[in-house]
């Protein structure tokens, strides 16, 4: 009777019922039962049924079901006192293979001990989870796949929330015992799949499925791998292509669902974030994406900051481990300068996404601002050592260096992520790249290459045609070039865009003065680095300005343009251009959702 597949619950409570009254309780029966009871939510009836005749005590199985139905009513103390029971296996030898070959009376022959007591584990990462026990949810985790490889649900909490880094992922999955609990074909089908999952940060590649496996091609949990990988190496337009066609198929993807908001934010398409975010609240208000996407789409449109934290504040409070939200929620601060605001948001999103270079790099964007740029360093650095081939932890570390006043520093790290992002294709054409080229031509102009620094700002000049400031450091460096004909024409076309920029004035007056004067300068105007903590991020830059030598004094100008990147998750980014006196050494970050 409790195989019938119609789902018919109460029907099997009831024909339930009467089998144990019949069998005089028979142990199977009593515990078929409790398993009724469960599935019609009935967890105190479940679990007093099993506790009741000690069954608990005496049978894993028992054991882990009484303590599942505790769980459910959020009883966690009492479900660690139940999975942690004295006759248990204890720790040392729960998870040696022989230890899980203890007899017991058999209640549920499919079920062997080894993958009994991988839920019981699985379980119990679950508890310190809720219990904000990071540490011994992920050993948990860890020890409920050795036991059985097949618990997809343990590295799904592992991957999904990034509590590896990306070495511990690859020990994990060279530490599974797949050639004792699987056959030899499954265990390369297991291998590939959880790769898929593990290596997120790695170049995405054409699916190559081993032997008979090669139709999963096209299912949707390796086609949304792919997808993630495309996302955490920049390559969005990909990634929203995936994504999108993922969604037609099944329009309600949980694992596609918070990696296509952060493309959607990541490629500015308001009306499509708009229309999925109230598609979600209506059919899953429940669900913390659902209000992510809200959050996001605010953040997106701009000056409905309040806005966005209300939807976020609501999507982690919801699901408190959401680290994407926590992301965005830190960009909504962050936007208004509320930099230890912001920093808050992002150290818990850091604690969460233990393996997300994201988080790690935004509290270095956020140092840099606060005028820390050691401690600015120090995280920039380490999300460097977890996404190596990210171009936006490259370009931070140049601006870093460009501060130290490394010129070659900064130059290497610059032309390292200009690499990366070549190495994308079409994304280079993005304007979220402009600051790179023209950070590229300060570098330049700094080491006096003066011809590669005007053809990086030309660059530049082709991803956003009406930014004043590229003028500007165009017309400074055919100024140092003494060709002061043309750097009267790109102060004149700055002015033009920014009549209040008090450099481009300067520096036209001085130039004007020295073209017909015929006194060439003979030597570069000392420029110094300063970080300006004024300044109201666009979600998540780190401003480095240059500064002439002249004594006039100038108004910082300001234009931001936001991009964001929640997931993950989550995640977000922006960019602010500016220039005071001289020329702004403009900066990129990079978030997520999240995903």
């Amino acid at each position: 009777m409790m195989s019938r597949p119609q789902h018919q619950y109460q029907s099997a409570l009831f024909w339930a019922d009467k089998v144990a009254c019949l069998s005089q309780e028979d142990v199977k029966d009593v515990y078929r039962l409790a398993q009724c009871h469960f599935l019609m939510e009935q967890y105190h009836r479940a679990a007093h049924l099993l506790r009741s005749r000690n069954l608990d005590k005496v049978y894993h199985i028992c054991r882990y079901l009484a303590a599942k139905c505790h769980f459910a009513l959020r009883e966690y103390e009492l479900t660690l006192e139940i999975l942690d029971k004295d006759s248990v296996p204890g720790e040392d030898h729960l998870f040696d293979t022989r230890s899980c070959q203890t007899e017991q009376p058999d209640i549920d022959a499919d079920t062997s001990p080894s993958v009994v007591f991988g839920a019981m584990c699985l379980l119990r990462g679950r508890v310190y989870d809720a219990l904000d026990n990071r540490l011994l949810a992920t050993q948990n985790y860890q020890k409920a796949l050795n036991l059985d490889p097949y618990c997809f649900e343990a590295l799904d909490c592992l991957t999904g929330q990034h509590m590896l880094t990306a070495q511990e992922e690859s020990d994990l999955l060279n530490s599974l015992p797949l050639n004792l609990r699987c056959s030899a074909e499954e265990a390369k089908l297991v291998q590939f799949l959880y790769e898929s999952k593990l290596k997120k940060y790695d170049k995405p590649q054409e699916v190559s499925l081993p032997g008979s496996f090669t139709c999963l091609s096209n299912n949707l949990d390796v086609r949304v791998a792919t997808a993630e990988r495309h996302y955490y190496n920049c390559d969005f337009r990909s990634c929203y292509k995936i994504t999108s066609q993922i969604l037609k198929e099944d329009p309600f993807n949980a694992a596609c669902l918070p990696i296509h908001v952060g493309t959607l934010v990541e490629l500015f398409k308001k009306i499509e974030i708009f229309y999925l975010a109230h598609k979600l609240v209506d059919l899953y208000p429940n669900n913390p994406v659902s209000w992510f996407a809200v959050g996001c789409y605010y953040l997106l449109v701009g000056q409905k900051h309040e806005h966005a934290r209300r939807y976020l504040s609501k999507a982690t409070t919801l699901n408190r481990m959401f680290g994407p939200a926590w992301i965005a929620y830190g960009h909504s601060f962050a936007v208004e300068g509320e930099h230890d605001q912001a920093m808050a948001a992002y150290f818990t999103s850091a604690q969460l996404m233990k393996g997300c270079h994201l988080p790690l790099l935004y509290i270095g964007l956020e140092y840099g601002l606060t005028n820390n740029p050691r401690l600015a360093e120090r995280f920039f650095s380490q999300a460097l050592s977890i996404a190596p081939e990210d171009p936006f932890a490259l370009h931070e570390m140049g601006v870093v260096a460009f501060h130290n006043q490394d010129w070659e520093g900064a130059y290497k790290f610059f032309v390292n992520a200009l690499k990366k992002v070549k190495a994308i294709g079409d994304e280079v054409t993005v304007d979220k790249w402009e600051p790179l080229f023209n950070n590229l031509g300060h570098v330049c102009r700094k080491l006096k290459r003066y011809d590669e620094a005007l053809e990086y700002h030309r660059q530049a000049l082709v991803l956003a045609p009406q930014n004043a400031s590229t003028f500007a450091a165009l017309g400074f460096i055919h100024s140092l070039t003494c060709d002061f004909h043309s750097a009267i024409d790109y102060f004149h076309k700055a002015l033009g865009l920014r009549r209040d920029d008090t450099f481009s004035v300067t520096m036209l007056g001085n130039c004007i003065e020295r073209y017909l004067a015929e006194d060439h300068p003979s030597s570069d105007w000392g420029l110094t680095v300063e970080m300006d903590p004024s300044l109201p991020l666009s979600t998540t830059m780190l401003k480095i300005l240059t500064r002439s030598d002249a004594t006039q004094e100038s108004q910082a100008q300001q234009d931001a343009l936001i991009h964001m990147k929640p997931t993950a998750d989550s995640t977000t980014e922006g960019v602010v251009n500016m220039i005071e006196m001289d020329m702004s050494l403009e900066s990129t970050g990079q978030e997520n959702s999240g995903v």
